[in-house]
Formats: structure tokens, sequence, C-alpha cells
């Protein structure tokens, strides 16, 4: 009888690490790569959900900026009908690419701003790689910020608006302390351990893959998730910032905004929105939304 519970205690332990193992692959695989929509496929969604036509009567233009490692990140700048010295950066979200951004654009335009959008690392038209979830991508939108100001002047008022992976980058970027007035963070994520046990416990798996996971990703890719941790950049951050989150995000829980808001050593402001699932907030309160962008706007400026 002990002979027998001793070979059922082993057997289970050896599941439960070829489950860890399994996991832990499947985690590495799919959390730092996975599906990218195409620009196309981005933009046709965009217009199906909201009005985008008035991008196309936009000035408009393309270009390509070498980021930190030599790898070329690709934007597209869209002017402001009105002459205007202020501009705003935007990233998007993970599988999205820059025309994800397009559901806060006309904000921005409608408040004198000009507009850069562009594609994170391993998004839209760059090259295929994998997602460090803030490390990388926060490096790459310290370029794209240096480049718009060499592009436009050292004069240009310049702030920051990230939506899901691209507020994470935005709080990311912080760290760098970069020569920006403003930041917009919806639905950003303070670290990506605390996301994957969410999603993980949401579908009733244990979350014993994810340690298992960390050490996969860190012999592949040279990384690891608790490297991936934006909230450490606002320790000493002096930018004022604005965290907007939907109170109903079914991916990543409206607590990590209030953590970073909790965290962030300068002037912060936070706003949850009532019965928004993730990166909906625009959609499901929009007049809110205008309001508490123009409110915050016009005391950081």
């Amino acid at each position: 009888m002990k002979a027998k519970l001793l070979k059922k205690i082993a057997l289970s332990g050896a599941g439960l690490l070829a489950t860890a193992a399994l996991g832990s692959d499947l985690i590495a695989k799919y959390t730092l790569n996975g599906y990218r929509q195409t620009l196309d496929e981005a933009k046709t969604w965009q217009a199906e959900h909201y009005d985008i036509s008035w991008l196309d009567s936009l000035e408009s233009q393309t270009y390509t900026i070498d980021s930190y490692d030599g790898y070329t990140l690709h934007a597209l700048f869209l002017k402001n009908p009105q002459e205007s010295n202020r501009y705003v950066i935007f990233s998007h979200g993970h599988t999205d690419n820059r025309y994800g951004s397009l559901k806060y654009t006309k904000l921005y335009l409608d408040a004198g701003f000009n507009c850069i959008l562009y594609d994170l690392r391993g998004h839209g038209e760059n090259e295929p790689t994998f997602c460090t979830y803030s490390i990388r991508e926060g490096q790459d939108l310290c370029e794209v910020i240096n480049d718009t100001r060499n592009r436009f002047g050292e004069s240009i008022i310049l702030g920051l608006h990230g939506e899901s992976l691209g507020a994470a980058t935005t709080v990311a970027a912080l760290g760098y302390q970069p020569n920006v007035s403003f930041a917009v963070a919806d639905c950003g994520f303070s670290d990506i351990t605390n996301v994957l046990k969410g999603i993980l416990r949401s579908r009733n798996m244990p979350t014993l893959a994810i340690p298992y996971g960390n050490l996969t990703v860190r012999a592949r890719y040279g990384y690891s998730f608790s490297q991936m941790c934006p909230i450490k950049s606002l320790r000493d951050n002096q930018i004022p910032i604005m965290f907007i989150h939907g109170d109903a995000d079914s991916y990543v829980s409206c607590e990590h905004s209030k953590r970073m808001h909790e965290a962030n050593a300068g002037y912060s402001e936070l706003h949850l929105i009532p019965g928004a699932d993730h990166a909906s907030s625009i959609f499901t309160a929009p007049d809110d939304y205008r309001r508490f962008l123009q409110d915050f706007l016009e005391k950081v400026l």
C-alpha cells in the first residue's frame, strides 16, 4: 500500500512537472510572440467601429526611425490643419499597430496637436521580433521622442499617449526622463507577471507554469518577466501622467493603474471608467474621456 502511494505521488509529481514544462513553453511562445495585425486589418477594424473619415483629409507623411540598436521603426505623421507647436506620440497595444491609435487621435487633433503614430517593435511594418513588454519598447519610444524633436524642433510641446502595451511602454520610457511635458497611460500594466497570473486564474489554470515560463523566456530570449515591470520607472518620475482604466477590464485589471498611480513620485491622476473592458474606455464613455483629457492638458500645459 505504501509503495503504491509513493508511486502515485511520484507520478502526480511528474505530471505536474510535465504540465509546468509544457505550460512554460506555451507561455514563452505566445506571450513574447503570437499573431500581429497587418496595417490593412487594423485600419479596417477601426473604420468598422468608429468614424475615421477625417483621416484622408489630413496632410500626412510616413517615415522611419533608427532605434538605439539599429532596429527600424515605421511612423506616420498627421499634421494638424491649424499651425501648432503641440505634438503627441501614440503607442498602440499588443498585436495591434499604429492604426490602433486612431481612436484617440481625433481628441488631440481637436486640441490642436500634431500626431505621430508609430509601430511598436515587432508590429505593423516593422521586422518581426519578440515582445519584451516595455524593456526594449521603452527605449524605442525614447528614440521616437528624440527623432520628433530633431525633426520638428527642440522648442515644441511634446506629450505621450499609450494604450495597453503602449501605456506600459510610455510608463517605462519615463524612467529615462525624456524631454516631454505629459503622458497618458490607458489600461497599462504595472508588471507582466501579475497580468499572466490574472489570465491563468480567469481560465481556472494553475500559475505554477509562470516561474518555469520565466526560466524558458530568460534562456530563449535573454530577458525575464521580473524585468518587464514598468512601475519601477515611476519611482523618481516628475512628468505629469494621467492613468485611465476601465473598472471592468478582464485582461489587465484596473488594479495595475491604481498601483502605478500610488507609486508615481510626481503629479498623476487616475480615472476609472465604470463598465469599460480592456482598451474600450474611449468607446464606453467618450464624453468623459474627452473631458478628463482636456482638463488634464489644461492643468499640465
